[in-house]
């Protein structure tokens, strides 16, 4: 690697450092939420308190976050002893859907809350997907639409998440 390119690498790195700090000081703190689970135990934003978490409102006759999911799982496993919680929140669903069941087929092990509608717009999503990244103060971080699972910004933020 050329020192241009070490320089700006690095410079680039902390920049990105810099800026998910900065978001954590001026980041409005997340809505919290009470949503029951597959099997109705009650699940609350608080009970993720002092975690970092992904936050990931789906639906499962979505395409994208079909294709998005595999990331997030990857992202869960190498991260989840680092303190890392992932939840998914389904909505706008069909009647007969059953969210947990397509996450396992999918051979995601993350939770899925259901009936997450009026917590989407609370959140003000407007589609799926939408990914919430939640610093372990409750504050909101970073949103993204994306469906890209290789997308390195979302490590990138999770790492200054943990690391705050």
């Amino acid at each position: 690697m050329r020192k241009n390119s070490r320089k700006h690498l690095l410079a680039g790195l902390i920049g990105i450092i810099l800026s998910v700090m900065s978001l954590s000081l001026n980041a409005a703190t997340a809505p919290d939420w009470i949503l029951k689970d597959a099997n109705g135990n009650e699940v609350s934003l608080s009970d993720y308190r002092e975690k970092a978490l992904i936050l990931h409102f789906w639906a499962t006759w979505c395409p994208y976050c079909k294709k998005l999911q595999p990331g997030l799982e990857r992202l869960y496993r190498k991260y989840k002893e680092d303190g890392l919680e992932v939840l998914a929140i389904s909505w706008w669903e069909d009647e007969d859907a059953r969210p947990q069941e397509v996450l396992e087929d999918r051979g995601v092990t993350f939770k899925t809350l259901l009936d997450g509608d009026d917590v989407a717009k609370e959140y003000g999503v407007k589609g799926t997907p939408t990914t919430f990244f939640i610093n372990k103060r409750g504050k909101l971080i970073w949103v993204t639409n994306g469906s890209d699972p290789d997308d390195p910004k979302m490590e990138e933020v999770l790492r200054g998440m943990l690391a705050d």
